[in-house]
């Protein structure tokens, strides 16, 4: 069975994993390690150690023997946090440690606005402002207009993981967009896996979320085109699995 193995920074929303897993009926088996956080901060410099290569490395090995045939980097913050060069620098450093495709979380976000055909987009995200400004940096670099960038000034992965539907929806309300194409919540710690059908019913707009791209940027590293709507617009226009 093709498997996907995701590295996933401290402990807040990782159970959104087997979720997804289910939710993708079986086809994929999505194992998860967690890597050292270091210090819970949506801050830059704290950010940067907790990408680093040794914490991302340190996990490797565990994947490989749970058979993961690609691994993803599952957080956003500490990937754009380098910088687009550097953000690539990072995966290909974390390919060529696992032998494996690789890739991370806010690489899965530019390729998921490229499938979708989305290029002016709306950033609902739980950071702080100036870390949320990394984020609308490393989109434009990817190509997308970002019309509006909305943070939430939250400083550490555990608080964003305490939040409910409730507050997942009040957030997407907040940062979208009229003129935006989609709207964004770019947070790996953030709870989202159950509430994909309703934040687009609310928005009536695709909505791509951080552990959502992720598991797509997996699919999409093994050639795996799933249609799971449940999942949201992102996966409804993918082709059906002809496995």
């Amino acid at each position: 069975m093709a498997s996907v193995g995701f590295l996933y920074p401290g402990h807040s929303a990782e159970d959104d994993y087997p979720r997804l897993e289910e939710l993708l009926g079986g086809a994929v088996r999505l194992p998860l390690v967690h890597t050292d956080i270091g210090e819970d901060a949506h801050r830059a410099d704290a950010l940067l150690e907790m990408g680093s290569a040794t914490r991302l490395a340190a996990g490797v090995d565990e994947l490989k023997e749970r058979g993961a045939q690609a691994v993803v980097w599952a957080c956003t913050s500490a990937s754009f946090i380098y910088g687009w060069e550097g953000a690539h620098d990072q995966v290909r450093e974390l390919s060529a440690t696992a032998g494996l495709p690789a890739s991370s979380t806010s690489f899965a976000f530019a390729h998921a606005l490229t499938a979708l055909g989305a290029r002016r987009v709306a950033i609902a995200a739980t950071y702080p402002d100036d870390v949320a400004e990394y984020f609308r940096a490393f989109l434009k670099s990817a190509g997308a207009e970002v019309i509006s960038t909305r943070g939430s000034g939250i400083i550490t992965a555990a608080e964003v993981g305490t939040w409910g539907r409730e507050e997942v929806l009040a957030l997407a309300r907040a940062g979208d967009h009229p003129d935006a194409e989609a709207v964004l919540l770019p947070d790996t710690a953030l709870h989202t896996a159950a509430h994909l059908p309703a934040l687009e019913a609310e928005l009536r707009k695709p909505v791509l979320t951080a552990n959502q791209v992720t598991a797509w940027e997996g699919l999409r590293l093994l050639d795996r085109q799933l249609c799971r709507p449940a999942l949201g617009t992102l996966f409804a226009r993918t082709p059906a699995d002809t496995a």
